[in-house]
């Protein structure tokens, strides 16, 4: 049963979930850091995610890592971003999950092979072009205070 954009619209306010370039950029940040670099894995400075620790178990733990991941390719499609843009997001997603379905090395690639990292560098390029940030010089935005 497909929600027509009103309903969506409606539910996003009810959600506090602001659709603007720098508010997207916040929630996509936080989402790549809970899924690449929650934990530190101790007696080294080598960071995991979810989903580093999610891809031990198999197949449900890819699954739901690779929905997460496709969660800021949403991000990004409602963003405007092109389709080779989302094109090469979901490869990102896509490989991430195929070789994590594989037992044993599929959990040792799944530790090197950071797809939603290159997903938000990908992201932050296009917005960084797109929607710049503006500048600010101690709490103040092209001459207004940030209070």
């Amino acid at each position: 049963m497909p929600i027509d954009q009103g309903q969506f619209d409606q539910a996003a306010d009810r959600l506090n979930m602001a659709r603007d370039p720098a508010s997207v950029r916040r929630r996509v940040e936080a989402m790549e850091g809970l899924l690449e670099r929650a934990f530190t894995v101790p007696g080294t400075n080598f960071r995991i995610g979810v989903d580093s620790v999610a891809g031990l178990v198999p197949v449900l733990g890819d699954v739901v890592t690779a929905a997460m991941g496709a969660w800021l390719i949403w991000e990004a499609k409602n963003l405007g971003m092109s389709k080779w843009h989302l094109a090469r997001m979901t490869g990102n997603v896509a490989f991430d999950t195929a070789i994590g379905m594989i037992p044993l090395v599929g959990d040792a690639v799944d530790f090197l092979f950071k797809s939603n990292t290159r997903n938000l560098r990908i992201m932050k390029k296009w917005l960084d072009k797109h929607h710049p940030v503006p500048p600010t010089i101690e709490g103040e935005v092209l001459g207004r205070r940030l209070d």
